[in-house]
């Protein structure tokens, strides 16, 4: 698997000698040794790359990755430049649209949130390809909540966004008062209609950073020209 580094390793740490994550390692290892796994393994931990510890401003906490071929790329919603925003994202844009007047783009590429601060971290980390939740009970969890434990400790105002059930059973476990926690139904067509639309978590996003003296996310994502 993709190595850890910076602020990321030394908070992880402790977990790579725990009897579920050397469980976890073997069995990704051997699942990419002999099926199709997404995301690529040099992209496994790309949240953690792109948006280092000391700079989450945010969190937005998916289910498991795009099990399309050439969709997942190690930040959840995201997709490379050149792949079709698939429909979650498209209605991730949608809400946007409502709530802050940001453009549809024409890409579903979500590096510059992450660079901005905005943890892209789904709560299982691998998928077989077209096997939504393969790769749920494996481990990935308990290593995910551990990347949450290490947010939830940081002492500076930080809002996760928490879309889907998956994610808002994570609500328990996030007790930090600096920290603001949104919840809404997950953006996939199957949910979306719940109350994901009209949720305004990235306005309120921005409100409670500007309130606590933090700069705001710039959520608008640029075209990139792509015909």
């Amino acid at each position: 698997m993709a190595a850890i580094t910076g602020d990321w390793l030394e908070a992880l740490r402790p977990e790579f000698s725990k009897p579920y994550y050397r469980d976890l390692f073997a069995f990704v290892q051997q699942e990419y040794r002999t099926r199709t796994i997404y995301p690529p393994a040099q992209d496994l931990f790309n949240a953690l790359h792109e948006t280092p510890l000391g700079s989450v401003r945010a969190v937005i906490l998916g289910q498991d990755p795009y099990h399309g071929e050439g969709q997942a790329h190690g930040m959840c919603f995201s997709v490379r430049p050149g792949c079709p925003p698939p429909p979650s994202l498209i209605n991730i844009f949608r809400e946007l649209h409502d709530d802050l007047g940001c453009f549809e783009p024409d890409n579903g590429y979500l590096i510059k949130w992450a660079r901005q601060g905005v943890l892209l971290l789904n709560t299982v980390l691998t998928v077989r390809a077209h096997q939504a939740n393969s790769h749920r009970g494996r481990g990935w969890e308990q290593f995910t909540d551990a990347i949450l434990r290490a947010v939830d400790a940081q002492d500076r105002p930080i809002v996760y966004m928490l879309w889907g059930t998956p994610a808002q059973t994570k609500a328990a476990m996030l007790g930090n008062p600096r920290h603001l926690i949104l919840r809404a139904p997950h953006p996939s067509p199957l949910s979306a209609y719940r109350g994901f639309f009209g949720c305004r978590h990235f306005s309120r996003c921005n409100a409670f950073l500007e309130k606590n003296g933090v700069p705001p996310i710039d959520w608008q994502i640029e075209n990139l020209g792509q015909v």
